[in-house]
């Protein structure tokens, strides 16, 4: 893969994904900062690249474009160690992808957005408490399967701890304890103990050495 180059928000945990499995994978590529705090996804320039306005979005080939953080792991991971060749494990990866975008993702990262990137907990008061509760189910599901896992297929380092590592790591941000899940953050410490590990902050350089 040549010349990637990936239209991201810093602060955004679906971009973290994407750029957290490139650095571990070696991939060079260059990051474009669109702040959509100003819009900057929503001009008639990034909708030609993604009609749905969002970021992230990974350009693999002179004008050849590709959105959802998800379905980009899935692309960057196929044939590497990423992603399993079994049919079955594989499947299972992509369960705890859909998991990640449907039962944790609405209520973990969108807490995380309106109170740590926006700083407007106040005034989403009534809707943070809405989304408290199915947010801590979806923790509870996820601590309950670390209990006897390493990791979340194969008992092995794959995309879909990527996908659920990006904001389960910050839930604290969003409002959520994570101290009472400590299957939780002993598998975050295991992440953050992965090759080529990078934090949410860093902004990678264009190449790799690991």
């Amino acid at each position: 893969m040549e010349n990637l180059h990936l239209y991201d928000f810093l602060p955004s945990g679906n971009g973290y994904k994407v750029r957290l499995l490139l650095t571990q994978m070696g991939i060079p590529f260059e990051r474009i900062e669109v702040n959509i705090l100003k819009g900057e996804s929503r001009t008639p320039e990034f909708l030609s690249k993604n009609p749905n306005g969002r970021i992230p979005v990974l350009e693999v080939a002179p004008g050849k474009y590709l959105a959802e953080s998800n379905a980009i792991l899935l692309y960057l991971s196929e044939y590497t160690e990423f992603l399993p060749y079994d049919r079955y494990l594989k499947a299972q990866v992509m369960q705890w992808l859909f998991f990640e975008q449907y039962s944790h993702e609405p209520y973990i990262a969108t807490s995380r957005f309106w109170v740590s990137i926006l700083g407007k907990a106040e005034e989403y008061r009534t809707a943070l408490e809405e989304k408290r509760e199915p947010g801590y189910a979806a923790l509870k599901v996820m601590e309950n399967h670390l209990k006897y896992h390493n990791f979340f297929v194969d008992e092995r380092y794959t995309i879909a701890d990527i996908a659920l590592f990006a904001y389960t790591h910050v839930a604290d941000e969003g409002g959520f304890d994570l101290t009472q899940f400590p299957a939780i953050q002993a598998w975050i410490e295991r992440v953050k103990a992965q090759p080529g590990y990078i934090s949410i902050t860093h902004e990678p350089m264009l190449c790799y050495d690991w």
